[in-house]
């Protein structure tokens, strides 16, 4: 029997991300994201869903250096659920989205102003191309190098 497990969000930060380290030095970030419904009953006010997330190693540190409470993200995963025995002796249950892929939804001017650990924003991308690239016109097929 065939199985398949993808998940894929887009939502905004509920809070800032957590970023820590598993003994082994491992990054991991725990963070939640609030999703709208896409359908509202009439005259209702629009419901959202808070959604756990779980990002591991670069996707962990990528998360925990560009995404802040409110930022826009984009979440492609897996759901996993888990369950543990608490110190008071109950079972305890978690359902989560195990991250894979992590992705920004907005561009830089739209989203809240973030810094990275040093205070400062982060980095733009920037081409190394200061003009135009020019173009040699090709009159036919038969001068074509392939």
């Amino acid at each position: 029997m065939a199985s398949l497990n993808k998940v894929i969000l887009i939502g905004h930060m509920v809070a800032d991300p957590e970023l820590k380290q598993t003994p082994n030095g491992v990054s991991v970030c725990s963070f939640r994201i609030g999703v709208s419904r896409r359908y509202t009953k009439a005259g209702e006010q629009a419901q959202s869903d808070f959604i756990d997330i779980v990002a591991w190693r670069q996707q962990a540190e990528f998360v925990a250096r560009y995404f802040r409470k409110g930022s826009a993200i984009c979440i492609c995963g897996s759901l996993q659920t888990r369950t543990w025995n608490a110190n008071d002796g109950s079972k305890r249950y978690a359902t989560e989205v195990v991250a894979d892929e992590i992705s920004f939804v907005e561009r830089k001017s739209d989203s809240p102003r973030m810094t990275n650990d040093f205070g400062a924003p982060p980095p733009a991308y920037q081409g190394g191309m200061t003009e135009t690239p020019k173009f040699e016109e090709i009159a036919g097929d038969d001068d074509l190098p392939f």
